[in-house]
């Protein structure tokens, strides 16, 4: 991974840049879809009554099935092909819904839970220092007491 992707902070998490995230989410997408494409194509060709009979029409569907619109124009009528409708219908509504989020936190701005997450690991971090320090104390005081009783 290049650096340009993500950055990592003073906890080395890396926090990836919301575009390589969406773009990445598109690619996936439109690939699931290129690839269940073909699939669909096969279940339904040679099928009377099919009305998905070229790819275009295969990749139509596909795509309107993982955005939930679902025009119905095309629409598949084999039992593969219904499965393969409803499996990208379930890959698109996560990833297009991920997608979404990603513009919608963007936009609107949305509390950052990596930020509160870092906020969180640097209390921590405090916590424990402080815990430590007083650990120390404890084992002087203690020794001190021990020296005393004998």
């Amino acid at each position: 991974m290049n650096a340009r992707f993500y950055r990592v902070d003073e906890f080395g998490v890396r926090n990836y840049k919301s575009r390589y995230l969406a773009l990445l989410s598109i690619s996936a997408l439109y690939l699931v879809i290129s690839l269940f494409s073909v699939l669909l194509l096969h279940f339904e060709t040679g099928i009377v009554g099919a009305n998905i009979t070229n790819y275009a029409d295969a990749f139509w569907t596909l795509q309107m099935s993982a955005s939930t619109i679902g025009f119905g124009d095309h629409y598949p009528i084999s039992f593969g092909g219904r499965m393969i409708v409803t499996l990208m219908f379930y890959i698109g509504v996560g990833l297009v819904g991920f997608i979404g989020a990603i513009i919608a936190e963007r936009i609107f701005g949305f509390a950052d839970t990596s930020i509160k997450n870092r906020e969180l690991r640097q209390q921590n971090a405090q916590i424990l220092a402080y815990n430590q320090s007083l650990d120390k104390k404890l084992d002087l005081l203690i020794k001190q007491m021990e020296s005393t009783e004998k």
